[in-house]
C-alpha cells in the first residue's frame, strides 16, 4: 500500500514539474491577463477552479474534447491542493487555469472552428479583451461555471441536441449489426434480419422498451421474424426522420440509415452543435431560416413559427453557401442575368444544339458590359464559333412564365450572388434530394413568403401584390424593415415535436469539420514541455 502512495506521489510531483517547466516556456492568450495582475496568482479559490474544472468535463455533451482545455492538467492540480489546503498555487500552473477558461469561453461563444477555412480557432485580438474582463468578474463572483454556460448559444433547438448526442453517448461500446442490402423487406414479411432491426429501433428511442409497451404482442418479440405489430408505424416514422421516404418498405436506402453506427450520429451531431455555435446570440425576433441540407425553409414572426416550406438547393458542384444576412426588397417579374460561369458550361451548349433556344426561352443578347454594351440579334451570332475564352456577350432572360426565377425573388445583396427566388419548375419540389440549383434557392410557393413579408413590414397591399404580377416589366418591392435571413447547413436537429431529425450529408461537409473539431487549436497553451533554444 505504502509502495502504490510512493508511486502516486512521485508520479505527481514530476506532473507538476513537467508543468512549471512546461508554463514557464509557453506564450498564451492568458498572459497579457496575468501582466494586468502583476503576475499575482488569481486562482486562489477552490471553488473557482472545481467549477472550471466541471465546465470542462461536461464538454463531451457539446461535442468538444476536454482534453483540449487541459483537463488532466486541472484536475492533477487540484486534487494536490486538496490533500495540502496550505499549498499556494504557483503563478506557473495559475496561467493553465486562465488558458484553459478564455480558450474554453471563446469556442462556446464563436466556435472551435472557423466557418470560412475550417480551421481551428484560438480568438480574435478584438474578443480577447473582453472575454478578460468576463473572467475577472467572474473570478471577483466566485460564478465560473455559470458564466462559461452563458457563453453557450441560447437557443432551446441547441440544448435538445446537446441532450440527445448525451443519450446516444450510453450506445458506445454496444454490438451495433450491420444489414446487407438483401431483398427488400414489405409489411408481413417474414425475415431473419427483422430481431436486430426492431432492438435498433428500440436503442435508437423509435420503438419503445419491450416491457414499457402497451402494444407489446407476441409479434414484437426479440425472437419474431415478422414484420408486423408496432414495426408497422416505427419504420415509415424512422425514415421519415432520416429524409426517407415513408414508404414501410424495408429497403437499401433505409437499410443504409440503420446501418449508421451510433458513433457516427454522434459526430455528425458534434458537426452540428459548432454551426449553432457559429450563429449570432439573436437570430431576430421575425427571420426567414433556410435549411440547406433539409431543403426547408421556416419563417418565424415574434419567435413562432407561422411558414414551412421546401426549397430547392445548390448542386454539389454549385453548393449554397452558409451565411447571415437580411432581406432588403422583392422584385415581381425578374430579370435573370445569367452569370458567366452558367452561359459558358450551361447556355452555350444549349445555343449550340438548338439555334431557337434564346428565342423560345425569351432572352436578350448583348455584347459588352454596362452602358456601352449593344443588344445583337440571336440569329446573326455563329454561335459554333464561340469559346469559354472568347464570348463577349450578356445573356439577360426577360419576365415571363420561362424565366427561370419565376414571378418573384427576395433579394439581400452579398458577395456570394445569392438570393431566394420562385421557379417555373414546381415539379421538382416533389423530389426526396433537392439539389439542383445553381447555388440559389428556389422556394416552393414564393407569393405565401411574399405576401408575409409585404403585407406585415411595408404599404404593400394584397391587391398591390396582384397588380404587380401582372405586369411585363420588373417591379421592385422595399421592406420598410429588413427581415434578417439565415442560410444555414444543419444535418441533423431536434424539430417541433422533439424528434431528432437525421439528414444526408450531401455536400460532404460534416466530415471535414468533424476533423477539425478533433484537431489542436493553434496558439492555445500546449500541454508539452519546452526546451530553451
Amino acid at each position: 500500500m505504502q509502495d502504490a502512495e510512493s508511486l502516486a506521489n512521485i508520479k505527481s510531483c514530476l506532473m507538476v514539474i513537467m508543468l512549471l517547466a512546461f508554463a514557464q516556456n509557453a506564450q498564451s492568450e492568458a498572459t497579457p491577463f496575468h501582466e494586468n495582475h502583476h503576475y499575482q496568482p488569481v486562482w486562489t479559490s477552490p471553488i473557482a477552479r472545481h467549477e472550471l474544472l466541471q465546465a470542462i468535463n461536461e464538454l463531451a455533451d457539446d461535442g468538444l474534447n476536454p482534453a483540449d482545455y487541459h483537463q488532466e492538467a486541472l484536475r492533477d492540480i487540484i486534487h494536490r491542493s486538496a490533500v495540502d489546503a496550505s499549498q499556494t498555487l504557483p503563478e506557473e500552473l495559475d496561467l493553465i487555469f486562465t488558458d484553459a477558461f478564455l480558450l474554453l469561453a471563446a469556442h462556446l461563444r464563436d466556435g472551435k472552428v472557423d466557418s470560412q477555412t475550417i480551421q481551428a480557432q484560438w480568438l480574435s485580438q478584438k474578443r480577447q479583451p473582453l472575454l478578460q474582463s468576463t473572467l475577472e468578474q467572474a473570478l471577483q463572483d466566485e460564478t465560473v461555471y455559470q458564466t462559461l454556460q452563458s457563453f453557450k448559444p441560447p437557443f432551446p433547438a441547441y440544448q435538445k441536441l446537446r441532450e440527445y448526442r448525451r443519450q446516444l453517448s450510453g450506445l458506445l461500446g454496444r454490438p451495433w449489426p450491420l444489414h446487407d442490402s438483401g431483398p427488400t423487406i414489405h409489411p408481413g414479411d417474414s425475415d431473419p434480419r427483422i430481431p436486430a432491426i426492431r432492438q435498433q429501433l428500440r436503442l435508437l428511442g423509435d420503438l419503445p422498451p419491450a416491457d414499457h409497451d402497451t402494444h407489446y404482442s407476441a409479434l414484437d418479440t426479440p425472437e419474431s421474424q415478422l414484420y408486423a405489430g408496432n414495426l408497422i408505424t416505427a419504420i415509415p416514422a424512422f425514415q421519415a426522420r432520416h429524409g426517407l421516404e415513408p414508404d414501410g418498405l424495408v429497403g437499401k436506402k433505409t437499410l443504409e440509415a440503420l446501418n449508421i453506427m451510433p458513433i457516427e450520429r454522434i459526430r455528425q451531431i458534434d458537426a452540428n452543435l459548432e454551426r449553432w455555435r457559429w450563429l449570432p446570440d439573436s437570430l431576430g425576433d421575425t427571420y426567414v431560416l433556410v435549411n440547406i441540407a433539409g431543403y426547408d425553409m421556416v419563417l418565424v414572426e415574434n419567435g413562432k413559427e407561422v411558414m414551412h416550406q421546401r426549397v430547392i438547393v445548390g448542386d454539389p458542384f454549385r453548393q449554397t453557401p452558409v451565411f447571415s444576412d437580411r432581406i432588403r426588397y422583392l422584385v415581381f417579374n425578374p430579370t435573370w442575368t445569367v452569370p458567366r460561369t452558367l452561359m459558358i458550361k450551361d447556355q452555350l451548349p444549349k445555343l449550340q444544339a438548338d439555334p431557337g433556344y434564346l428565342s423560345r426561352m425569351n432572352f436578350k443578347v448583348y455584347k459588352g458590359w454596362g452602358a456601352s454594351r449593344v443588344e445583337m440579334a440571336p440569329d446573326e451570332i455563329d454561335w459554333n464559333a464561340l469559346t469559354a475564352d472568347n464570348f463577349p456577350y450578356q445573356l439577360i432572360q426577360q419576365p415571363g412564365p420561362n424565366n427561370s426565377l419565376g414571378q418573384v425573388k427576395f433579394m439581400f445583396p452579398n458577395k456570394h450572388a445569392i438570393y431566394l427566388h420562385d421557379t417555373p419548375g414546381q415539379y421538382h419540389f416533389s423530389r426526396e434530394q433537392r439539389t439542383i440549383s445553381s447555388g440559389c434557392i428556389r422556394v416552393e410557393r414564393p407569393f405565401e413568403l411574399a405576401e408575409r413579408l409585404l403585407t406585415l413590414n411595408s404599404s404593400w397591399t394584397q391587391e398591390n401584390i396582384r397588380q404587380a404580377r401582372q405586369e411585363n416589366e420588373p417591379v421592385k418591392a422595399i421592406l420598410d424593415k429588413s427581415v434578417p435571413v439565415h442560410l444555414q447547413y444543419w444535418t441533423t436537429w431536434v424539430d417541433k415535436a422533439g424528434t431528432l431529425q437525421i439528414r444526408k450529408d450531401v455536400y460532404g461537409r460534416d466530415r471535414r469539420l468533424v476533423d477539425a473539431l478533433r484537431s489542436d487549436v493553434k496558439g492555445n497553451l500546449q500541454l508539452t514541455p519546452r526546451s530553451h533554444p
